[in-house]
């Protein structure tokens, strides 16, 4: 697994062996980021479930101002700490645009940022989707995490999907015959 374009292109990703691990495929991310194109671009990025960071790492090899990852798993969070040194050396940029926060996603969202975020990455463990999508969007929106031009791309399995409350969704990328995961483009109404 590596970093699919921009600077960082080729960098290799560690990525730790768990169970609840699903880090994005090269090909997946690079439809992603073909999709997303300019507006990543200067963007203030989110990645939450960060995993390896991929997507966060992604963003920033092709051009994002800054990223925050947020990972509660030790382990995990070590390897997404070398991945983030990697890039940013890579990529030639500074070490205060991008950081790490281990700490369980749903108590990170609880108190509002310092600003919004322009792109967030929401990409939960698929078994307990179902469970978290209302608390997590609800709390994004609620604690100002996005701000009314803010895209939230959320990964989820192919199948039935319900639009969360005060979300409007924009468009989705991927389809479920293919068996790779759906993206789902959203942002908040007003």
């Amino acid at each position: 697994m590596r970093i699919s374009g921009g600077k960082a292109r080729g960098i290799p990703l560690r990525a730790t062996k768990a169970p609840a691990l699903r880090p994005a495929t090269e090909s997946n991310r690079e439809r992603l980021f073909s999709s997303l194109g300019q507006q990543v671009e200067d963007a203030c990025i989110l990645d939450l479930f960060a995993g390896t960071g991929s997507y966060g790492l992604e963003a920033l090899s092709r051009g994002a101002a800054l990223a925050s990852f947020v990972e509660k798993n030790r382990k995990i969070t070590k390897d997404l700490q070398d991945n983030l040194s990697k890039v940013l050396k890579s990529a030639q940029l500074k070490r205060d645009v991008g950081r790490v926060i281990q700490r369980d996603v749903l108590d990170f969202l609880q108190a509002p940022p310092e600003k919004s975020y322009d792109i967030l990455f929401l990409d939960p463990p698929y078994a307990e989707i179902d469970l978290l999508r209302e608390k997590l969007f609800a709390r994004i929106r609620k604690n100002q995490f996005v701000h009314r031009d803010s895209l939230l791309v959320h990964e989820c399995p192919a199948g039935e999907y319900e639009e969360p409350t005060g979300w409007q969704l924009i468009r989705t990328l991927g389809k479920a015959a293919k068996g790779s995961p759906i993206f789902h483009f959203f942002k908040i109404t007003e």
